[in-house]
């Protein structure tokens, strides 16, 4: 029996000591990320900057060998990691945060070690945003699964803390469906660096636009040239108080190109009578505002001019403002300023 009770106190000592060294063990194991460890024995779940919640991301993701480790991005940070004693210990040597005095070139040098490649980002050395001075960190957010520029909905509100005049236009009566939701920033701008103009997303506006507007592409038998040298010329598309996102409502658009004293179509008068614009009664004057004080010429003159604002303006009989392949009317008259 004695022989017995020491065996069992022998085993449950063993077992004791076992457990220990499991446990001591567990301490020691990767707990998201591989070489973790180091981190993880201070930084746990409770931790106020949350860094363990870079495993809900794909920065997190253990099965895929490319996943960096935490030493990776931040940096031996030795100096960081041996400290002791109840004191606030140094900042790792890379640091992403708000308050960082880490230099921009070595916060993105940490993000392109991996992304340079990346089709969509290639073109991100020389572009306006590289060149401004602003790191990945000030758009991007790391450690959580809810990255805002990467949400369609809270996207545009990044893009906005810096383009303010932009904000101011999406919040206009004619403007693309941003705030509802439905679209965001990076649907027409490529932000890591583009060939075309202002980080659109293709070499030009119009490929741009015709990504979506694909019936306005043509070719046409009669192309309209604004429209065929680029779409900005008659629309703003982060929005206005104009229908359709113009940049003013026609015939005021039409007529910054198009000359009214030079209609194609002529406008019933009276026979015989000149006003005071030197053009004969019935001239083609559509929209021409003349001088009131002729009893003759004022009435028609100013029906004229409602007939041309009221409606839809010029867009009531030139529907296919974007390209037509109806046949044209020809005029010998200047259709056009000089």
């Amino acid at each position: 029996m004695k022989t017995l009770r020491t065996l069992l106190a022998a085993l449950a000592c063993i077992s004791c000591i076992g457990a220990g060294a499991v446990h001591a063990a567990d301490e020691s194991e990767d707990i998201v990320l591989t070489g973790d460890a180091k981190c993880t024995s201070c930084h746990d779940e409770a931790d106020a900057p949350g860094v363990l919640h870079i495993g809900r991301t794909k920065h997190g993701t253990r099965a895929d060998g490319r996943t960096p480790t935490c030493t990776d991005c931040h940096g031996a940070s030795e100096a960081h990691l041996n400290h002791k004693g109840s004191d606030k210990p140094p900042k790792p040597d890379r640091t992403f945060d708000k308050q960082t005095q880490t230099a921009v070139e070595s916060r993105n040098e940490a993000c392109l070690n991996c992304h340079e490649a990346d089709s969509e980002r290639h073109l991100w050395q020389g572009s306006i945003h590289e060149t401004s001075g602003l790191a990945c960190s000030s758009c991007h957010q790391t450690h959580t699964d809810n990255d805002k520029v990467r949400d369609k909905r809270a996207q545009p509100e990044v893009c906005f803390a810096c383009h303010k005049s932009q904000r101011a236009q999406v919040e206009k009566p004619s403007h693309h469906p941003i705030p509802e939701g439905k679209m965001a920033c990076s649907d027409c701008h490529n932000p890591h660096g583009s060939f075309g103009p202002k980080l659109l997303a293709k070499r030009s506006t119009n490929d741009t636009c015709f990504t979506c507007h694909a019936e306005k592409r043509g070719p046409f038998v009669h192309n309209h040239a604004p429209v065929v040298e680029d779409c900005a010329n008659c629309h703003n598309p982060h929005g206005t108080v104009a229908d359709s996102m113009l940049k003013t409502r026609p015939p005021f658009l039409c007529q910054q190109c198009h000359d009214a004293a030079n209609h194609l179509a002529q406008v019933p008068g009276v026979a015989g009578v000149v006003d005071p614009n030197g053009l004969a009664s019935g001239a083609p004057n559509l929209g021409i505002l003349t001088n009131g004080n002729n009893p003759l010429t004022a009435g028609r003159n100013t029906m004229n001019s409602i007939g041309e604002t009221q409606g839809r303006a010029c867009l009531n009989c030139h529907t296919q403002i974007h390209g037509s392949n109806n046949p044209a009317n020809s005029s010998r008259a200047a259709r056009f300023w000089h």
